[in-house]
């Protein structure tokens, strides 16, 4: 290199002195501090026992395969190897999913009032991944969403990230959690944009009434506002109440349906669910287009979990898959149902606690009276004392937007369940 080349290269010293005075300054983004689950900064600040002589016992987690007691189905198992085997669901699909997928879900959901098509089913990762394109393909920054309380952290989370203002409608106890319709009404403006319907709930697990339903679409209908329906606990429902799509009971008013595998098929960490367009009379055809859009962003869910899809929603009628998807049904749903009548018959004999009767899902929302409970300052502190002296652990309701009571989860085998509560019992006692 000659001497020239290399002046090219040289810095004047008044720049060499300027760089030399720079400092990193990199700080995290705008949209990135935006970003904060609710339910973080209340179970970050518990803080977990040092030592204890007792196994923990977690019943805060919504995951129901974590005690490895419910297991997903034989068919999905054998169709996930098969395919995998297969190699030809290794490479990159559509984004918005493979067709055959979509297809078999527009076939399983889809009904004479609320028709569906291939063209109306977005496939996501998982159902928060629905959740947060349903939402972001509908709301800009600044519109506003009706939330139930209490409801599903995320919810708040998601819209917050985006700068979208949270409206919360409260749910009623002494009515099975039912939406109290009048708040409901008093919360709309001209920026409301859209009312999120959560059915079966969590974290109530309460199931609502075709009667119940239609008054919360006549609300919506008189607003014109379009529902967001988050249904991923479907069918999902005990004893003689009944799951409806609120799809199903309306031929006006537009429906976004979220759904998945996660806790139907008990795969919450295989990541696939989808997102419904229930949409005769066009209203949302452009939020319809959107949602095609935003889905490129990820390039597509999982094609090897999206292959399994038909296996589980369409199987061939009277087949042995068939056969065997209603057995696993029939023995996980009796088995959830069978753990919240436990539940229910326990903590009735704990003075202090007041469980509302859950009627679907895998949660029960217990109240905690503190007159009878003296020695307790509110649900953290319920929380934290239940976690520290006996190794149980609920999530307290401020987690949901709804303070003095705690959440369950009891998809846990029947002899955890029996010595929790005999550990809540104890714990209550002593604190009367």
């Amino acid at each position: 290199m000659t001497k020239r080349d290399t002046q090219d290269y040289d810095v004047p010293m008044v720049e060499v002195k300027r760089q030399a005075k720079l400092k990193w300054n990199v700080q995290s983004s705008d949209f990135a501090s935006l970003c904060s689950n609710p339910i973080r900064k209340i179970v970050d600040n518990i803080k977990k026992p040092k030592t204890s002589i007792k196994t923990l016992i977690p019943l805060s987690l919504g995951d129901p395969t974590v005690f490895g007691n419910l297991h997903c189905p034989d068919v999905l198992v054998q169709a996930i190897i098969r395919n995998a085997r297969s190699m030809r669901h290794n490479g990159y699909i559509h984004s918005a999913g493979s067709e055959a997928a979509r297809i078999s879900i527009a076939q399983h959901f889809g009904n004479i009032r609320a028709p569906l098509t291939m063209d109306d089913i977005i496939i996501t990762s998982g159902c928060s991944g629905a959740i947060e394109i349903a939402l972001r393909g509908l709301l800009n920054p600044g519109d506003n969403i009706l939330l139930p309380k209490p409801g599903f952290p995320l919810y708040q989370a998601l819209c917050e990230a985006h700068k979208i203002e949270c409206r919360f409608y409260n749910l009623t106890p002494e009515c099975s959690w039912e939406v109290d319709l009048e708040h409901m009404q008093s919360l709309i403006n001209d920026r409301t944009k859209a009312i999120l319907v959560n059915n079966p709930s969590n974290p109530c697990g309460s199931v609502y009434s075709k009667l119940h339903l239609n008054d919360i679409l006549d609300l919506a209908e008189l607003n014109k506002i379009p529902i967001i329906a988050d249904e991923i606990y479907g069918d999902m429902v005990f004893g003689s109440d009944v799951f409806y799509p609120m799809a199903s009971l309306t031929n006006t008013v537009p429906v976004v349906a979220v759904g998945g595998l996660a806790k139907q098929f008990l795969v919450p960490g295989w990541r696939v669910g989808w997102i419904m367009v229930h949409d005769r009379n066009e209203i949302l055809k452009g939020v319809r287009s959107a949602y095609f859009k935003l889905s490129q962003n990820i390039l597509g869910a999982n094609s090897l979990v999206q292959s399994t899809i038909p296996d589980l929603l369409t199987p061939v009628p009277g087949s042995v898959e068939e056969e065997s998807l209603t057995d696993f049904r029939k023995r996980y749903f009796t088995t959830l149902e069978d753990n919240a009548r436990f539940t229910i018959n326990t903590l009735a004999t704990i003075l202090g606690l007041e469980v509302v009767v859950p009627q679907g899902a895998m949660y029960a929302m217990v109240r905690i009276h503190m007159k009878v409970l003296t020695k307790i300052r509110d649900d953290l502190d319920f929380t934290q004392k239940l976690l520290d002296e006996e190794s149980v652990f609920v999530l307290p309701g401020q987690c949901f937007g709804l303070a003095d009571y705690f959440r369950i989860v009891f998809s846990a085998p029947h002899n955890v369940l029996a010595e929790a509560y005999t550990r809540l019992a104890e714990f209550c006692y002593r604190h009367q």
